[in-house]
């Protein structure tokens, strides 16, 4: 990490300053790493992340006292770890806003509570703390320029003393020169990829923007200008408190079609910034964009009328040579990077387009100059050769536009109509922010393309296919015909296979997207029509999806559902359909009311006709398209609560009784994407869904069945639920999918109701019945994890039954089972433990899993970090430990087992306290594991826990106490540390399983006199005497021998008294 930081990192400085990391994409992608690295630690490295650094890393934070819980002591402005080094001093200190963290254990929870500030505190540590090897190890680890001998001195130390913290630090620092190696190769790579602006690039590309700007409807820009005259010696205008961060100079840029950009030249590339603060003469220098190479990549993204205009452009040059030599020397440069588009239209969706604050900008005159041509232009595509019009064609330009401009005034609605002049180009200050930057809570169940992936574009007219140019000759007619020539230039259009990526991005590249999205917005429903047929088939394609979102499409596309025109609402439904499959497009079709707009779509009066009108069919078709646009809306968490309060669940549960699959099929997904709402699966209870999911699940069709398994998979969580699918017979046709193994959605989704389902033991009957177990076993292998889940998770569910715990055993699925203990993926591991567990309560089951290890594996996933596998792993292990032939020995073999389980007893997870509990009452019946374990402190651990509300706890803690009471002076050790009196409350419980384990702990402790004294102070005879009445025996006896050893040792006492 010291060598990373050292010569991969850029970093600044003013004048004999501290040195500060720019605001650089390199600099971002290392701190991303170190920052996973360090909150991976803990998890992955137990033992290292438990060492006490030799100084504490100490930063100027941003983090209040408010952010730290659990296991954090706050006192006033002072949070201090309750973890604590061998000195007694605390891990974490925060005092003031000056934060000392001594562990990579502390380090990695910091880190976790940081949440969105994580990368300012990363960055902060690491600018106070230049080389934080030095702090962590001591000065000796140092990073050294030429040979570092470090390693080596440090080896040899290891081989002459066997000390444990030498070997420590070996392992750290091998962890941390193997981050050192990944940093290094990720910054070379970053490097090779980089474009380093400089001040005189910058000044070359301002100069030539301004030869093509102007007030002119022909020129680029309206207008550029320096937000300061003043030039430093070194050629930035920018402060020299902003130069430090990397920053040259920035620009007001007012381009045709938007409102002034504010932008800031930085050696990492250009991006926008926060603009003219209001009644200062600062701006707000923060980045709001994206950082691009240069100037024109960054207009070109932010201005479609600069990149049409550019390429109307006549050729100029510079007569200085100076500018030239500069541009030649970046076409170098520029050449080198590969993958990048060079497509003036390329705009994608990375941009987060800002609305700034207008302002007037000096405009400077300068002469225009017939000059020769700049290779820069050539590179980025920007010339009047851009491949796209033919010398031919760029004679007939002058006559094209003229024509164009006569002809538009012939439209209805000029301001909003079809030709290149009334054509409206959304400004980008209206664009929506991108779907990216939204925050995480908009959508529970997402998991598609929010993150787009760059396409590669093909170069030079040589590749582009014959489709390309015939849609470019079709763009002038489009774009300046009348009404009748645009409709029939849609209808030529369509005839090319749009589902073609080439002429998708050919629309999209010559400027027709947006005529399209204008032709929505015009009275003439032909020309509507034809549009969105286009937009239609075009927007299966992500950066047109994203485009048409930037564009405003969607927000038209809403109020064209309240059209009159069936037609139109269809197809204006599809589309949002198509376009509404990421974030930043769900959430602006519920801001402009989309949502109660489709769900009127699905009001109909031909539910459940079997015979259908044109007009009842044409209803139904609408329904259809309104219920596709709902099911991708409701992928948001908000959508599918606008869903439901526009009353769209009962309109969907009358859909959902139609035998038509082309609409069950949008109807029954958006009701699965919406069962993961509480009030939506008692909404599909109470409203009789569950009678028509079921039924469907029998229907030819399997993205029906898919989807209905799915919706029962969620609503099954609810035992009113499960109970309703068994009643309408829906066990039948979930067991005879799972033979359709093929189709592995399918399969992923019926295995999932399956196991759901069988958390009711009467389901489970049922299943065996249908020979369901035996086809579960046999899906074991070979089968994807999301698979695997739910099928081991329906396996430990039946398993619950003898008989069932049989059939797993005939059909060869415990090696199988055991041999998924060695997996990864959590979930899978959290049902694969609970199965091997189930099976462990037969003896046979337990001979075949001792066999293959099974208890060792067990074991071993104590040590895993997530808690559900750590409380599942214990769980398991009791049946093991009670069934296993010489569960002793067994138990002893596992080297460091026994100190591995009672370290958990620290655990702050309830679940993972409850399991270990009931491990310990097991392992305590070995007289010889009870003595191991009170030697690793038990007693102690368990006190610690009496003081606990929590009924589960409760029992399993009274029963490990009771056992524990068998070996030396236990009793008396639980009495000295305070587990008696909180024992005696547990009697109060309303749960009779911790009466009994609790009585029966209180009599084992009642064998010692100071124990007694306590329990009859804290009223326990009273509670007692109720209990000795009781039917179970087990607490009648428990009870009554308390009470009597409570009552000799007051007749003791009294003898001795009185004689």
């Amino acid at each position: 990490m010291g060598a990373a930081l050292a010569r991969a990192a850029q970093w600044t400085a003013a004048g004999s300053g501290t040195g500060t990391l720019e605001i650089t994409p390199l600099n971002e992608s290392l701190l991303n790493q170190i920052i996973k690295f360090a909150e991976d630690f803990s998890t992955r490295h137990p033992q290292e992340a438990a060492f006490v650094f030799r100084e504490p890393l100490e930063w100027k934070t941003q983090l209040g006292c408010s952010v730290f819980g659990e296991g954090y002591d706050i006192n006033e402005a002072t949070v201090q770890s309750e973890a604590k080094g061998k000195d007694g001093q605390p891990l974490l200190l925060l005092t003031a806003s000056t934060l000392r963290v001594r562990s990579f254990d502390q380090l990695s929870r910091l880190l976790q509570i940081a949440m969105e500030k994580k990368l300012k505190e990363a960055q902060a540590c690491l600018e106070a703390n230049r080389d934080p090897i030095v702090k962590i190890l001591g000065p000796e680890y140092g990073t050294v320029e030429g040979d570092d001998m470090s390693m080596l001195h440090l080896l040899d130390k290891v081989k002459k003393d066997d000390d444990p913290e030498t070997e420590m630090k070996m392992k750290i620092i091998l962890l941390l020169h193997q981050l050192d190696l990944q940093l290094l190769n990720s910054s070379l790579k970053h490097i090779s990829q980089d474009v380093r602006l400089n001040p005189a690039a910058v000044n070359n590309e301002v100069n030539l923007l301004k030869n093509f700007s102007g007030k002119g409807e022909d020129t680029v820009l309206e207008s550029l200008e320096y937000t300061s005259d003043y030039t430093f010696s070194n050629g930035c205008r920018a402060p020299p408190w902003r130069q430090v961060h990397g920053e040259i100079c920035y620009l007001v840029i007012k381009p045709h079609d938007t409102d002034p950009l504010y932008i800031t030249c930085s050696t990492a590339g250009v991006f926008l910034n926060g603009g003219q603060l209001k009644g200062k003469d600062d701006i707000d220098y923060e980045r709001k964009s994206d950082v691009y190479k240069d100037i024109v990549t960054f207009l070109r993204e932010r201005s479609p009328r600069f990149v049409e205009n550019m390429a109307k452009q006549e050729y100029f040059f510079f007569k200085e040579p100076t500018y030239e030599k500069n541009y030649q020397r970046m076409e170098v440069v520029d050449s080198k990077v590969s993958g990048q588009s060079q497509n003036p239209y390329d705009f994608t969706e990375k941009n987060v387009c800002e609305k700034v604050k207008s302002s007037t900008a000096r405009r400077r005159t300068i002469d225009k100059k017939k000059l020769e041509p700049s290779m820069k232009w050539k590179n980025t595509g920007l010339s009047a050769s851009h491949r796209y019009f033919s010398d031919k064609a760029e004679k007939k330009h002058a006559e094209e536009e003229e024509r164009s401009s006569t002809v538009s005034r012939k439209i209805k609605k000029p301001a909003s109509g079809v030709s290149s002049e009334s054509v409206k180009i959304q400004p980008a200050s209206k664009c929506k922010t991108s779907g990216r930057f939204e925050d995480v809570s908009e959508s529970s169940s997402e998991t598609e393309e929010d993150e787009e992936q760059p396409v590669r574009r093909q170069e030079g007219n040589t590749d582009l296919p014959s489709e390309y140019w015939g849609i470019q000759k079709l763009a002038k007619y489009l774009k300046g015909g009348n009404p009748t020539a645009t409709v029939i230039a849609l209808c030529s259009m369509r005839d090319f296979n749009l589902a073609q990526e080439t002429c998708q991005l050919a629309i999209r590249d010559i400027g027709c997207l947006e005529v399209l999205i204008n032709l929505l917005d015009t009275e003439e429903i032909k020309c509507q029509i034809g549009s969105l047929k286009i937009l239609k088939e075009i927007s299966q394609n992500t950066l047109i999806r994203h485009a048409i979102a930037d564009l405003g499409g969607l927000e038209i596309m809403v109020k064209i559902l309240d059209s009159p025109d069936k037609d139109l609402k269809c197809l204006a439904a599809e589309t949002i359909a198509n376009v509404a499959r990421f974030k930043q497009a769900r959430r602006t079709v519920r801001q402009h009311g989309g949502i109660k707009r489709l769900v009127g779509l699905l009001e109909c009066n031909s539910v459940g006709s079997t015979s259908l009108t044109s007009y009842q069919a044409k209803d139904t078709e609408i329904a259809r398209c309104g219920a596709l646009a709902l099911w991708s809306c409701s992928k948001s968490t908000k959508n599918k609560e606008a869903i439901r309060k526009a009353g769209g669940i009962p309109l969907l549960a009358r859909w959902l009784k139609c035998s038509h699959a082309n609409i069950l099929t949008p109807v029954v997904g958006t009701l699965q994407e919406c069962a993961s709402e509480p009030s939506y699966r008692l909404a599909i209870r109470t409203e009789g869904m569950i009678e028509n999911l079921v039924k469907n699940l029998s229907r030819e069709h399997e993205e029906l069945q898919m989807h209905c398994a799915s919706a029962i998979f969620k609503c099954a969580e609810d035992k009113e639920t499960r109970d309703l699918v068994r009643q309408h017979g829906g066990l039948e046709p979930l067991s005879v999918l799972l033979g359709n193994s093929e189709n592995k959605q399918l399969l992923a989704a019926v295995t999932g109701a399956i196991w759901k389902c069988a958390i009711s033991g009467e389901n489970v009957s049922k299943f065996r019945e249908c020979k369901a177990v035996e086809a579960l076993v046999g899906l074991l292998t070979d089968q994807p994890e999301e698979v695997l889940v739910n099928i081991v998770g329906a396996l430990a569910e039946c398993c619950q039954e003898p008989i069932n715990r049989t059939t797993v055993r005939k059909c060869g699925g415990i090696p199988t089972l055991v041999k998924l203990l060695t997996g990864t993926d959590q979930a899978l591991l959290v049902n694969v433990t609970k199965a091997v567990g189930a099976c462990a309560t037969e003896p046979e089951n337990m001979m075949i899993i001792d066999r293959l290890d099974g208890v060792r594996l067990l074991w071993s996933l104590l040590k895993n970090p997530n808690p559900d596998v750590q409380a599942s792993a214990a769980w398991a292990i009791c049946p093991c430990i009670a069934n296993a032939k010489d569960a002793g020995e067994m138990v002893r073999s596992f080297v460091g087992g026994l100190e591995l389980i009672v370290n958990l007893l620290k655990s702050k997870n309830k679940e993972v306290l409850a399991s270990v509990c009931a491990a310990i009452t097991n392992i305590a019946k070995d007289e010889e594991n009870l003595a191991v374990i009170t030697d690793h402190g038990v007693v102690p651990l368990l006190s610690k826990l009496a003081n606990t509300n929590n009924d589960k706890l409760r029992r399993h803690l009274a029963e490990a106490i009771s056992n524990c009471c068998m070996w030396g002076s236990n009793r008396i050790t639980f009495g000295q540390t305070k587990a008696v009196a909180p024992l005696v409350r547990y009697l109060k419980s309303k749960d009779p399983s911790v009466h009994r384990a609790t009585a029966q702990a209180l009599y084992q402790l009642s064998e010692d006199p100071n124990n007694c004294i306590t329990m009859h102070e804290n009223g326990v005879v009273k509670l007692l005497l109720a209990m000795v009445g009781s039917t179970d025996e087990t607490l009648q006896e428990a009870a009554a021998g308390c009470i009597a050893n409570i009552r000799r040792l007051a007749l003791a006492t009294e003898k001795a008294k009185y004689g």
